[in-house]
C-alpha cells in the first residue's frame, strides 16, 4: 500500500522560511510527478508546485519566486522550500504523487504564518 508522509510544517513569522518534505513508502515504481497542494479554511484545495520525473516544474503564480520544489526520483521524495512566507500562505499542505491515472495523497501538514 502506497503511503505519502509529509513533515516540516509548523508556525513561522511572516518573512520566514520552512521546508516541507514528503516521502513515499510501499511502492517499487517511480512516480510520474510529485508535488504540493494546499487548502486554507473555507477554500478549495489548490496547486502550489509540482515536479515531473523529468524535472519539469510548475508553480502557482502566488508562490513564484518564493517557493522552490525539488525531488529525488530514486527515493520517491519531494521537497518544498518556502521563503518569504506570507500570512496568506497559511494552510494545510498536502503532498501528491501521480502514477499514470492513479493519484496518491498525504495526510497533510499545517503551515501557519503569523504577522
Amino acid at each position: 500500500q502506497v503511503q505519502l508522509v509529509e513533515s516540516g510544517g509548523g508556525l513561522v513569522q511572516a518573512g520566514g522560511s520552512l521546508r516541507l518534505s514528503c516521502a513515499a513508502s510501499g511502492t517499487i515504481f517511480e512516480f510520474n510527478a510529485m508535488g504540493w497542494f494546499r487548502q486554507a479554511p473555507g477554500k478549495q484545495r489548490e496547486l502550489v508546485a509540482i515536479i515531473t520525473s523529468s524535472g519539469i516544474t510548475n508553480y502557482a503564480d502566488s508562490v513564484k519566486g518564493r517557493f522552490t520544489v525539488s525531488g529525488d526520483n530514486a527515493k520517491n521524495t519531494v521537497y518544498l522550500q518556502m521563503n518569504s512566507l506570507k500570512r496568506e500562505d497559511t494552510a494545510v499542505y498536502y503532498c501528491r504523487a501521480d502514477y499514470y491515472y492513479t493519484v496518491y495523497w498525504g495526510q497533510g501538514t499545517q503551515v501557519t504564518v503569523s504577522s
